[in-house]
């Protein structure tokens, strides 16, 4: 069973993790295979944009990352002042850069006035 990350980060106690994330089944994330002698040195950009990009939406730091051929490491620091300083429309911004949003959403960022109800709607984003 799985836990809420709420539960699992204590940002107050330390701001700093280690993640680890890896590829099962002899599947590459970067690197070379020896065996099929295919390369996804390729992807090694695209991994570096990706957690570049998350970083700055998400208030994280990245101070240390490596990425292997079939998993990564990310020592990350969470920038609470960075993330308490923002408005709910930046955060709700952000947001919509990420994932598509929804029109609840795109009506706020527009500037419309919303009901109780999609106020309400709103509130787990802010």
């Amino acid at each position: 069973m799985t836990t809420a990350r709420r539960q699992l980060i204590d940002a107050e106690s330390t701001p700093f993790y280690h993640v680890i994330n890896r590829c099962v089944r002899r599947a590459f994330l970067c690197g070379e295979d020896a065996l099929s002698g295919r390369s996804y040195e390729h992807r090694r950009g695209w991994i570096v944009d990706k957690i570049r990009q998350l970083s700055s939406i998400f208030c994280i730091d990245v101070c240390a990352y490596a990425l292997m051929s079939n998993h990564y490491h990310l020592v990350l620091k969470i920038d609470l002042a960075a993330q308490q300083s923002l408005s709910p429309f930046e955060v709700i911004e952000r947001w919509t850069g990420l994932f598509s949003g929804n029109p609840v959403a795109a009506k706020f960022l527009k500037g419309d006035s919303l009901s109780e109800g999609e106020q309400i709607l709103l509130v787990p984003l802010i």
